[in-house]
């Protein structure tokens, strides 16, 4: 199972709207109610929302066999070298397998003059806190955040990385 990083195109939309459907439903079930996460995806992840996401940043698709298991979105690098990692989703079935590794090197790869990279995780997303903590991010803060009228913990983490 060899796992293949690429540069998202247009033509992967759907699959990236999938797998994003997939992995919030899986991992926020019972954390955030599931008419919270629907609204959320469906403007996050409009057809026309994919569009600027592709033109004003950087996004990367995870395929095994051509089919895309997962991706990450990365804002535009600052002039300070400050990245923003909106995005790192892998289809359940997958986690664990290398493929958040993967893309999360690409993106140290890529992204040009990229000194640190910061996320927010929801504190109950223990799978993907322990995946960033092993990846050597650390918490930065801890703050209670209004998602849509509902309250989640979230955790702010960075990574700062080493210049090669």
């Amino acid at each position: 199972m060899t796992i293949r990083v690429r540069k998202m195109k247009k033509k992967d939309i759907p699959h990236v709207q999938y797998v994003a459907k997939v992995s919030w439903h899986a991992t926020y079930e019972g954390v955030i109610p599931r008419n919270i996460q629907d609204n959320f995806l469906q403007n996050a992840y409009s057809n026309d929302a994919m569009k600027q996401r592709l033109k004003n940043s950087h996004l990367f698709v995870a395929e095994i066999d051509r089919d895309i298991i997962g991706f990450a979105n990365y804002s535009p690098v600052k002039q300070d070298g400050q990245v923003e990692l909106g995005a790192i989703y892998l289809l359940p079935e997958f986690q664990g397998k290398g493929g958040g590794t993967a893309l999360l090197q690409e993106g140290m790869k890529r992204l040009e003059g990229v000194k640190k990279i910061h996320l927010s995780v929801e504190k109950s997303n223990r799978k993907g806190k322990q995946f960033y903590e092993a990846k050597g991010f650390e918490v930065v803060k801890e703050f209670d955040e209004d998602f849509a009228g509902h309250m989640l913990k979230t955790i702010r983490m960075v990574l700062k990385v080493k210049q090669s």
